[in-house]
């Protein structure tokens, strides 16, 4: 029998804490908890949980610090759970590699139904046994889907599960451009929500695979209008559509 998927909710608010707790459980997940930043990063080290719901506002280490020093140590999906609804305050989460961020006051329920969605997209598609895994290369890119790998000119990339989503839709859809809400709905299932996420994601892939992000020539902006990716002419396009999944249907840049 497999172990249940675990959750690790670090909030020094006693109170969520037991709401959260008895939704996951209520849900099969295996949940730990602590109040504050020293034991949480502590502890995500020493029992990596598949998932970390992390409060911005704790005693001791901040969210943000467990989030930097966890990010370089281990690939565990983060969702960023604060009263801290700033604009600024969500970009810098994003930017040190949190997979979602919600604000409080919340639904227990919609909270629930994001760390299913991170969870299904951090462990992503697996291949069917005895048949080869589903790769994709637009670009000069080359993705493995099942291993959830991405690679540029033989170097492997680092790309948090989101980061790979975002990826893997836009090769699939080269040369097509789509608005930021398009891209919320499509790779985050949102149909509403902040879409400086989009934004924060697709300048971070773009410090990962462009040559010079601030000139990109793969993801490209379309001015007044989204993104595009670009595969140029001199680029291959292999995709086996039937292997790649496409996420729930949905900015300027």
């Amino acid at each position: 029998m497999d172990d249940p998927t675990s959750v690790l909710v670090a909030d020094d608010d006693e109170t969520v804490v037991d709401v959260v707790e008895r939704y996951l459980r209520r849900e099969g997940f295996a949940v730990t908890s602590v109040g504050d930043g020293t034991s949480a990063l502590a502890h995500a080290i020493a029992d990596p949980p598949d998932l970390l719901i992390l409060d911005l506002m704790l005693p001791g280490l901040d969210g943000f610090e467990v989030c930097r020093q966890l990010r370089a140590l281990a690939p565990v999906p983060v969702i960023m759970l604060t009263a801290r609804g700033d604009e600024s305050d969500r970009v810098v989460g994003l930017e040190l590699g949190a997979d979602d961020y919600v604000s409080k006051p919340f639904s227990p329920k919609e909270l629930t139904a994001r760390v299913k969605a991170v969870l299904r997209r951090a462990r992503g598609p697996l291949a069917a046994v005895g048949q080869p895994a589903p790769t994709m290369r637009v670009g000069g890119i080359e993705l493995d889907l099942a291993g959830r790998e991405a690679h540029v000119g033989g170097e492997r990339l680092t790309l948090t599960s989101r980061e790979f989503e975002l990826l893997a839709f836009m090769m699939r859809h080269a040369g097509r451009v789509f608005r930021r809400e398009e891209l919320l709905q499509h790779v985050w299932g949102y149909s509403t929500g902040d879409t400086s996420t989009v934004t924060v994601h697709m300048r971070r892939l773009r410090e990962k695979i462009e040559r010079d992000s601030a000139h990109p020539e793969r993801l490209v902006t379309v001015w007044g209008v989204g993104y595009r990716f670009d595969a140029g002419p001199e680029c291959e396009s292999e995709l086996d559509t039937d292997t790649i999944p496409t996420a729930p249907a949905g900015g300027d840049p």
